[in-house]
C-alpha cells in the first residue's frame, strides 16, 4: 500500500501537511483511495489526513480513525495500516479511536469478507457503515443510518446531513 507521494505506511514523505485547527480534532486516515474519508469528514467534521499517519508533534491530530471499504482490497489495506501502527511505524502519541469500514456495495457481505472483519475486530474497535446511495452520486444522506450516528458520537462530531440527527 502506497501513500500520497509514493511513501509506504510509516514513511513520512508527502506533499503537504494537514494541520488541524486543534490537536484535539479527529484525523481521518484513509487506508486506500476511495475509502470514504471525504464523505465522512463532510458529514462529521475533522481533518482528512490522507493515506498516512498524522504527526502530532507537528500539530496534526493525535486522535485518528482509520477508514477503508469492505471490499477485499479495502480490508487488506486496513490490515496493512494496522500492521504498520502495531509495528511502531507510526508517529508517537497517536490514539486510534476506531476503524470505520464503509460498505463497498449494497447488500450482505460474503462470508470470506466477514471473516476478515472478525480478524480486524480482534485488534481494533471496528464500526461498519452501510451502503449510502446518496454518497454514490455526491449527495448527502437524508437521514443518518444508526451505524453512522454511532461513529458521530465516537468522534464527537455532529452530522450535517439534511434533517439528520446523530
Amino acid at each position: 500500500m502506497r501513500a500520497t507521494g509514493g511513501a509506504a505506511w510509516g514513511e513520512t514523505r508527502r506533499a503537504g501537511t494537514a494541520r488541524a485547527r486543534s490537536r484535539d480534532e479527529i484525523g481521518w486516515v484513509k487506508a486506500h483511495g476511495g475509502a470514504g474519508v471525504t464523505s465522512l469528514v463532510e458529514l462529521l467534521g475533522g481533518v482528512d489526513v490522507g493515506a498516512r499517519w498524522p504527526e502530532p508533534a507537528r500539530g496534526e491530530p493525535h486522535r485518528v480513525v482509520l477508514v477503508g471499504r469492505t471490499s477485499a482490497r479495502g480490508l487488506r489495506s486496513v490490515s496493512q495500516a494496522l500492521g504498520a501502527l502495531h509495528d511502531g511505524k507510526a508517529p508517537e502519541g497517536l490514539e486510534l479511536l476506531a476503524v470505520v469500514l464503509v460498505a463497498d456495495a449494497p447488500g450482505r457481505l460474503p462470508l470470506g469478507l466477514l471473516r476478515r472483519i472478525r480478524v480486524l475486530r480482534s485488534v481494533a474497535r471496528v464500526h461498519r457503515v452501510p451502503w449510502i446511495p446518496a454518497w454514490r452520486t455526491g449527495g448527502r444522506p437524508r437521514s443518518v443510518p444508526r451505524q453512522l450516528a454511532t461513529v458521530a458520537r465516537l468522534v464527537g462530531g455532529g452530522s450535517h446531513g439534511e434533517g439528520a440527527a446523530p
